[in-house]
């Protein structure tokens, strides 16, 4: 399916692009089912707080609009949106009044292995650490460094996904997924106010477990917590929810809380 820039179809962007000179901008991959969004609202109010960190002025109301417009055309597959500061003259400082592109691309939808959801995945020891860094952690921006390093150190399919660490050695996340573990019946997932990427499937895992009851804690995580964990699991907004089946020396088997959050995500993502 064609691109948009700004609403239009489009096939090129100008060279003065700062998402292309700086990364100066943030992108969403969401789902799309029967041409409709799916978690449209997380997705939106992660791109708004986004927006407001960075200060780019983007008009949201547009951007769910094209969206949506977007999606209908779709069909079933993957949309990103791109949303960049805008073109602006060569150095860091933007031009006054600078205005932000939006770009939209459709894809199908990734074909991962079914064992992947019903057995559980293999985790590569990524060496890539993330570097701690406040004012961006959380966000969905452009620089995906990292994550590009670390998705290199491995390759074939014995690995569907990659652990990444902080400077500190503290567990954060995948290379594009969120980690939870569970442990005496309680859910753990990392803090991520120093780095990482707050994924919008991992939010709404979060809201459903309040909903549910079931307690949780968010905080920092260490290789000895994934010792003691009875379960593992792994989510991100286009698959949901895989089991996480070992790391290094250890394993798991997908436990009852694995299960019951894997449904909740697959009906999140199907709504």
């Amino acid at each position: 399916m064609q691109a948009w820039v700004d609403g239009q179809g489009a096939d090129s962007l100008a060279l003065q692009n700062r998402g292309l000179a700086y990364g100066d901008g943030l992108f969403e991959t969401i789902a799309v089912k029967a041409g409709r969004l799916s978690l449209p609202d997380y997705h939106l109010d992660r791109l708004a707080l986004g927006c407001k960190r960075l200060a780019i002025e983007a008009d949201l109301l547009l951007i769910e609009d094209e969206l949506n417009r977007y999606a209908a055309l779709l069909g079933d597959g993957v949309l990103k949106l791109i949303l960049t500061r805008g073109d602006s003259q060569r150095g860091y400082a933007a031009a006054a009044g600078v205005a932000p592109r939006r770009i939209l691309q459709g894809n199908p939808a990734p074909a991962y292995p079914a064992e992947n959801a019903e057995q559980g995945v293999r985790l590569f020891p990524c060496r890539t650490r993330l570097a701690e860094q406040p004012l961006l952690a959380g966000l969905k921006h452009l620089n995906r460094l990292e994550q590009v390093l670390a998705r290199a150190e491995w390759q074939g399919a014995e690995y569907a996904e990659g652990l990444m660490l902080d400077m500190s050695g503290r567990v954060i996340e995948g290379v594009y997924s969120n980690l939870f573990l569970v442990r005496d019946r309680q859910l753990f997932t990392a803090d991520l106010s120093r780095c990482g990427v707050a994924g919008v499937m991992r939010a709404a895992l979060l809201d459903a477990a309040a909903d549910e009851g079931i307690p949780t804690r968010v905080g920092d995580l260490s290789l000895s917590d994934l010792e003691q964990a009875d379960e593992l699991f792994l989510c991100n907004s286009v698959y949901g929810v895989w089991p996480v089946r070992s790391f290094a020396s250890l394993n798991w088997s997908p436990g009852p809380l694995t299960r019951k959050l894997q449904a909740i995500a697959r009906t999140l993502l199907d709504a």
